[in-house]
């Protein structure tokens, strides 16, 4: 999960710590305060976060004050970063940083503003998947913006047994595109694929359900914005059956929903939580960056 030894010595080093504090939060993730991730941290500090990160899926990171270069350093103490496809929403002089926003400048949009409007695990429809996400606040609007996540080692944990002896054993095909269209027609926020870009993001199969390669623990890895068949299946039965799995993954029981406050920064793992943007009123602005940390192929659990 950690990048590599060259890497960690680059961004951590032996100051003195932070007397931070982690917070279980309910159903899903915990709060970490009293931390400063604009300072280096320590070796011993890294760890902590690190395990944190592992023992709860989600870190929620209060009052931060960081700079674009300062998010990015962080996010690589966890491993090399990937570049979102939509290359047309870096943030200037930092291709690391997806900008998600609904701000619009000389009618042109500033970021990719309906992400998240399906649950889903980014990049997911990667030959390698995403270890985890870095979403920083940077503009919050009055009203919305809430963003909910589902902890997929639960669903699994919880998922009936028919369901279970349904999916285990078999793969699905993950594809960008699956709700690509539908976005397209719903907003403008969603522009037109070059040649490319769909070269970048050609389907890709992965199991249905995973082991964690830290944890060991299986996980479902599937999700309704990029999973669109489970192999071996005929359509309507993978329909029925995805459906089945969409539907108990996103119980209650298995949600956390985040309400941001002003620069918070959300850290979460893609292995075993999927996310859904709840939405945010159009004439209210608001604007966050996202890093996104390569993980390694899925194992089959």
């Amino acid at each position: 999960m950690a990048a590599s030894l060259k890497t960690i010595n680059d961004l951590v080093n032996d100051e003195i710590g932070q007397s931070f504090t982690v917070n279980a939060l309910p159903a899903l993730g915990a709060e970490i305060t009293h931390i400063d991730l604009s300072r280096v941290l320590n070796h011993k500090d890294f760890l902590r976060v690190k395990q944190a990160f592992l023992d709860h899926h989600l870190l929620v990171f209060r009052e931060q004050d960081i700079t674009p270069q300062q998010h990015i350093n962080f996010s690589r103490l966890f491993g090399p970063l990937q570049i979102h496809v939509l290359n047309q929403f870096q943030l200037q002089g930092y291709p690391e940083i997806l900008i998600i926003s609904n701000i619009k400048e000389n009618n042109n949009p500033i970021g990719l503003g309906d992400a998240g409007a399906f649950w889903h695990s980014d990049l997911s429809y990667k030959e390698i998947p995403s270890l985890g996400s870095l979403l920083y606040a940077r503009q919050l609007p009055e009203e919305g913006g809430d963003t909910h996540f589902a902890d997929m080692h639960l669903a699994w944990q919880t998922l009936p047994a028919h369901l279970k002896n349904a999916v285990e054993g078999r793969q699905a095909e993950h594809t960008y595109i699956k709700k690509y269209a539908e976005l397209q027609a719903r907003s403008s926020w969603r522009p037109k694929l070059t040649a490319a870009q769909l070269e970048e993001v050609k389907p890709v199969v992965h199991p249905v359900v995973t082991r964690h390669p830290d944890t060991g623990l299986n996980t479902l890895f599937v999700n309704e914005n990029f999973t669109s068949r489970i192999i071996g299946l005929p359509q309507d039965e993978s329909d029925d059956l995805l459906v089945q799995l969409f539907a108990h993954s996103i119980k209650p029981q298995n949600v956390y929903v985040h309400k941001w406050q002003d620069n918070d920064l959300v850290f979460w793992d893609n292995r075993s939580v999927i996310h859904l943007a709840a939405g945010t009123p159009d004439h209210l602005p608001r604007k966050m960056y996202r890093t996104t940390v390569e993980g390694t192929s899925p194992l089959a659990a």
